[in-house]
């Protein structure tokens, strides 16, 4: 008898993971992910929100349901991976979801990809989009002084740029001084000269721009940061990349947390911000974690242009 209730006990325990591994099998990994995001439920969206005029120019917004704390939501402005050549908002659906299910009013945004674009145009929308957030933030319901910008791989890339380097920021009337906190995972931040064949003519290969590095805007300056990427990415060197920039920032004084995951890879890393597939890596715990914990800026933002 304690046998067949012990079993009965462990099947109904493995019972979510089994229908989730169904969804996995039977969808592309994506669309499972997005499928379970807005299964959970914990919050409302909003899709198709112009940034600008352009019809890449477009971001999604989730905004969670239970009621905002004082001040208003933390907000993250994500932006997706691909190598500036492939990506959309919509396939994010499940980062997002994970965040604003715990809290976090969270817009996921579109930019241009190459080969409509190049270096830095894609930096030009990044920036729109995330000004966008800064200017309408606490029309949405966002604390203004709580606002954090995120990245996976080349998206890392993007909010590495807008956050280090402020001339980004600066064409839309904003500065990243009025960042609580960037986020980056898996990101490429010191891949000059890159064997990518994918980024190569996005970055203009071999005739690199200059100052088109994350790592050559590190400083003191820098807005407080949250860097992950697991121990054995075989598509960014996580050595160079992420544990490069994380001792640039620290030499330089400034704030940052270094995250390295031994179980993820460079696409199961941003896959485990659901719940499904949070044992492979604890960055869903640790990205919430960071964004908690910072405290609202003393300062004030600056004003819309």
């Amino acid at each position: 008898m304690r046998k067949r209730t012990l079993l009965i006990w462990t099947l109904l325990l493995l019972l979510p993971l089994l229908a989730a591994g169904a969804l996995l099998v039977y969808f592309t990994p994506v669309r499972a992910l997005n499928a379970l995001g807005a299964a959970a439920g914990g919050y409302t969206s909003r899709e198709g929100l112009p940034y600008g005029p352009l019809a890449r120019q477009r971001l999604d917004l989730y905004i969670p349901d239970a009621n905002a704390p004082a001040g208003g939501w933390p907000m993250v402005v994500f932006f997706y991976g691909g190598a500036w050549n492939s990506g959309a908002r919509a396939d994010s659906r499940f980062v997002a979801a994970s965040l604003a299910a715990r809290g976090v009013l969270t817009l996921v945004a579109d930019y241009r990809l190459y080969p409509e674009v190049r270096y830095p145009e894609f930096l030009r929308d990044s920036a729109q989009a995330l000004a966008y957030g800064l200017t309408e933030g606490a029309r949405l319901g966002a604390n203004p002084k709580r606002v954090f910008v995120m990245g996976h791989s080349a998206g890392a890339y993007n909010a590495a740029m807008l956050a280090l380097d402020p001339r980004w920021l600066g064409a839309t009337g904003h500065t990243p001084d009025e960042l609580a906190g960037w986020i980056g995972l898996a990101g490429p931040y010191d891949f000059f000269p890159t064997d990518n064949a994918a980024a190569r003519p996005v970055f203009f290969h071999p005739n690199y721009p200059a100052d088109a590095q994350p790592i050559a805007h590190a400083s003191a300056s820098a807005p407080r940061t949250f860097l992950a990427a697991p121990i054995k990415d075989t598509t960014v060197n996580p050595t160079r990349n992420t544990q490069g920039l994380g001792q640039r920032l620290q030499s330089a004084g400034a704030s940052v947390t270094v995250k390295m995951y031994e179980h993820a890879n460079h696409t199961t890393l941003i896959a485990a911000m659901a719940w499904p597939l949070r044992w492979i890596a604890p960055v869903h715990a640790d990205v919430l974690a960071f964004i908690e914990s910072a405290p609202a800026l003393e300062r004030p933002g600056a004003l819309p242009p």
